[in-house]
């Protein structure tokens, strides 16, 4: 625990590609493939010890939710050291309402854009979750037209599987585009 600390600090990366399931990615160099554009690279937000958040919780109030702890905060500077190193600059980044998603997309890119539809389900699961996952696959689709520019999502480890189908780490990083109906996932980030 204390090397991997001492490598998030250092800001030392690794970008893999995807080679779990049989998909190979297409391109191993996600640098590369983040400045040709038509991707989105969507994070599961860092390190928030614990799962799920306490029982009434309020997304308007940090307080009241489960939230980055140092080494969390320390892997967000470090997603966006990884980025600045290679003079990469996302068109737009876009996050979920909740405080560890905000912390994490503002710690690695000094800003972002709330964006509902990357919240985690709650409430009326079935219809909440599959309204945000066809908002999530249009807007998707559309970045794959945009050559040239790459956006940043940041969410949460159920969106990431629901819409990749796939498990994702804290603070990691999934780059993806839309293929017609089906999202392809060409590769992992991962900063530490």
């Amino acid at each position: 625990m204390v090397q991997r600390r001492q490598l998030i600090q250092a800001g030392l990366a690794a970008a893999l590609p995807l080679a779990s399931s049989g998909v190979q990615a297409a391109e191993p160099d996600v640098a590369t493939q983040l400045r040709q554009g038509g991707v989105v690279v969507a994070f599961r937000h860092a390190l928030a010890p614990g799962t799920f958040d306490p029982p009434g919780f309020r997304v308007d109030d940090c307080r009241t939710q489960r939230n980055l702890n140092d080494e969390g905060r320390a892997q967000a500077r470090a997603i966006g050291r990884w980025f600045q190193a290679r003079g990469l600059q996302p068109a737009r980044v876009r996050s979920s309402p909740w405080c560890r998603c905000l912390d994490t997309a503002r710690l690695a890119f000094g800003q972002a854009d709330v964006w509902p539809a990357l919240g985690s389900p709650r409430g009326a699961l079935e219809t909440t979750n599959a309204a945000h996952l066809r908002e999530l696959r249009t807007a998707l689709t559309a970045a794959t037209q945009q050559r040239g520019r790459f956006e940043v999502w940041v969410t949460h480890m159920f969106v990431l599987s629901a819409l990749a189908d796939t498990g994702t780490d804290s603070g990691e990083g999934l780059l993806l585009r839309a293929e017609g109906s089906t999202v392809r996932v060409l590769a992992r980030l991962r900063v530490a």
